[in-house]
């Protein structure tokens, strides 16, 4: 825990985390991340957003973007997202942050930045990646530093992200004095990859997702379509080689996935059923979360009367950091 009492709260770990909103939220963010999140509000202090800046490397539709952002803290606040026990906020809502990503920029190199896993995968790939896919790991580093996050929940993918996170404000402190906490990663071990629907990781980007809120035709014609093999309802099937299996697990305890199992490998029931019985399984886990969404989507006054709190919260923090920032290095206000 950081000493600093007027910057920060000594009652639990301070968490951090955001999503960006490039489309609906699918099974695999739900258990990778967002049901992960509504559970730390219980136990630490939650600091969660929706990352509007970072979407601005890829989203380049004005309309979409909005879109994109409202259907995410839609999800959130549908799922117990609950600005009075957190502090939830639209990224693009706080500037300090995107003041505070260029004070934070002198404190890493260029060549430490071309390292980024992000930025080589584009250039690998023959993708002329913009100055903001480049700078990415920066702004990510003022997303944290400002709010004195000690605890990071990242995938694998993102620790080195995080590590570049810890070496700006390692360089920072030791050049200007103590201004900021050194976060420490959390990666998760207890989720596996999310599978698709055809088997490969669920991602909007392979049009293979499972999207919790979408209508319900919709959301039935996507779980029917889950790939399985040919086996026949006379037959036992492989659990353990099925990507039904999988999907369905996540909504299982062990004794239950054991079960399965044993249901999977008795023969006498064939994909289809177990199919209807996850889509029945996913419309019961999000019921209350439906009808909750579909209320507030109903209210945008609503919406923005949330959304302006939480950002009134979070300015609230970042500007203390940038202020000793910006003091720091010898801009101080006048």
């Amino acid at each position: 825990m950081t000493q600093d009492s007027t910057v920060h709260s000594v009652l639990w770990m301070r968490v951090l985390s955001g999503i960006q909103p490039s489309g609906q939220l699918h099974l695999g963010n739900y258990f990778s991340m967002m049901r992960q999140m509504i559970h730390y509000q219980d136990r630490e202090e939650l600091f969660c957003f929706v990352a509007s800046y970072h979407a601005l490397t890829t989203v380049f539709e004005k309309e979409k973007l909005e879109e994109g952002i409202r259907n995410a803290v839609l999800d959130f606040l549908a799922l117990g997202m609950d600005p009075d026990r957190s502090t939830f906020w639209v990224q693009s809502d706080v500037p300090e942050v995107a003041e505070l990503s260029w004070l934070l920029s002198t404190s890493i190199t260029v060549p430490q930045l071309e390292l980024g896993h992000s930025y080589k995968d584009k250039i690998a790939q023959g993708i002329s990646p913009s100055g903001g896919l480049f700078f990415y790991p920066i702004l990510m580093a003022a997303d944290i530093l400002a709010f004195g996050g000690e605890k990071v929940p990242v995938g694998k993918d993102q620790k080195q992200h995080l590590e570049f996170t810890r070496d700006i404000a390692g360089r920072f402190n030791n050049r200007y004095g103590e201004v900021f906490v050194i976060p420490e990663p959390e990666i998760g071990k207890e989720v596996a990859v999310v599978p698709g629907v055809d088997g490969r990781k669920m991602s909007k980007s392979y049009g293979n997702a499972i999207y919790f809120f979408a209508p319900e035709k919709k959301l039935r014609k996507t779980v029917m379509g889950i790939v399985t093999d040919s086996t026949g309802v006379d037959e036992a099937k492989d659990p353990e080689n099925s990507v039904l299996y999988q999907i369905y697990c996540l909504f299982l305890n062990e004794e239950e996935r054991q079960e399965l199992a044993q249901r999977f490998r008795t023969p006498g029931t064939g994909y289809g059923h177990f199919k209807q019985e996850l889509f029945e399984r996913i419309m019961e886990t999000f019921a209350d979360a439906r009808k909750k969404r579909e209320e507030m989507a109903a209210d945008p006054g609503f919406l923005k009367d949330v959304m302006r709190k939480g950002s009134e919260k979070a300015r609230a923090i970042a500007s203390q950091y940038l202020d000793r920032a910006r003091e720091a290095v010898g801009l101080k206000y006048l």
